[in-house]
């Protein structure tokens, strides 16, 4: 992955049309596709899982930057790797053992991200900030698509940029939830490189410059 990446959530797609939906990333300049994997208990939906995404998997070469918003993540990493993942971030507040799922990641070939939802402070994953790829910063409570940034996650953008200049790490920084053309600068402004958007991606109104 490059910086400064777009990558266009399929959450916000037609799900009876998903091809229509990849081949829309690839020609709007997306550097990867985000796929959100919903269990309904971590989040109070349910999207779709491993069948899903090997079906799709076929239809492009755009990395899959998979989203597990579930509980015990642990369990599925291995299923997701194989399924096609390229990138597999869980959620801070769904691990215990964040290290370890970090090392299982890795050891399938594939980069590893963390998420933390807009309540959990930066402070919490800092220690291990220089073992992972990404860290997805969720600017809206997660679960269900077209909501508002919420404006103090910004802070939490910049706070990392500082610790990754600090610390000299290498992680990207993801950015999902309410990202548009109205605040898509001041967001890469705070130090993203990778923009999630879904609904303003989707409905035609997001435009990709960066």
């Amino acid at each position: 992955m490059k910086s400064r990446i777009l990558s266009p959530s399929l959450l916000s797609a037609d799900f009876s049309s998903l091809e229509k939906a990849v081949k829309l990333c690839e020609e709007k300049g997306a550097g990867a596709v985000h796929i959100d994997v919903m269990d309904g208990h971590f989040v109070p939906q349910i999207t779709y899982g491993q069948p899903v995404i090997k079906s799709i998997r076929k239809l492009t070469d755009l990395p899959f930057d998979v989203h597990l918003m579930v509980e015990r993540p642990g369990e599925m990493i291995e299923s997701f790797a194989q399924a096609g993942a390229d990138w597999i971030t869980f959620h801070q507040e769904a691990a215990v053992h964040a290290d370890r799922i970090i090392g299982q990641i890795h050891s399938l070939g594939k980069k590893a991200g963390i998420s933390i939802v807009p309540s959990t402070p930066v402070c919490l994953i800092k220690e291990i900030l220089p073992l992972v790829d990404l860290v997805l910063v969720m600017t809206v409570n997660p679960g269900f698509g077209g909501q508002k940034f919420i404006p103090y996650c910004g802070d939490k953008i910049a706070e990392l940029a500082a610790i990754r200049k600090e610390k000299g790490c290498d992680f990207l920084i993801s950015v999902d939830g309410g990202v548009n053309a109205e605040n898509l600068s001041s967001v890469l402004d705070l130090g993203a490189d990778v923009v999630v958007s879904g609904s303003a991606f989707f409905n035609g109104s997001f435009r990709w410059e960066a």
